[in-house]
């Protein structure tokens, strides 16, 4: 859909960055996947040095959260495209966080490992997926619409 105007090749490459945060982020849930399938770690080469510095900065990771919403989401001068596909990467990032909450409850049940490892390589290829959809579209000058979260994404971003 692509709607509220048109959208310049400039917005449609700022919407798409904030999608290394989701991006980044999931690299911790890929270790069992690229355990067992080592070729798919090509595709994450180029990400790789990004991710070694925003992990490496202690306080850096919530930082560029708060940054990306405060700066970016909120501010009204800034298009409506970019600040949609910010929040949305932010809402990413957001059911990143709880995910790992919950793998660590698994990881700590007795026989789980398989459990946690089948959770894992879900939540890495789920947020690969939107992520790989949300920088497609945002290339295509249309919003990215993944179910649940570009509802509250909406709520959030008038």
């Amino acid at each position: 859909m692509s709607w509220r105007g048109s959208t310049t090749i400039p917005d449609r490459i700022f919407a798409c960055l904030p999608y290394l945060l989701p991006l980044v982020d999931s690299l911790g849930f890929s270790e069992f996947l690229l355990q067992q399938f080592p070729i798919l770690g090509i595709l994450l080469l180029p990400i790789l040095p990004i991710a070694r510095v925003y992990q490496a900065s202690g306080y850096g990771q919530i930082l560029v959260f708060f940054a990306l919403f405060f700066f970016v989401v909120r501010n009204e001068k800034i298009n409506h495209f970019i600040r949609f596909n910010a929040m949305q990467a932010i809402l990413l990032d957001i059911v990143i966080f709880l995910s790992s909450i919950l793998l660590r409850v698994f990881g700590t049940l007795p026989s789980s490992d398989f459990a946690a490892q089948i959770l894992a390589n879900t939540i890495f290829l789920g947020i690969f997926a939107c992520v790989v959809y949300s920088v497609f579209q945002s290339l295509n000058g249309r919003y990215p619409e993944i179910p649940a979260i570009s509802e509250a994404v909406h709520i959030q971003v008038r």
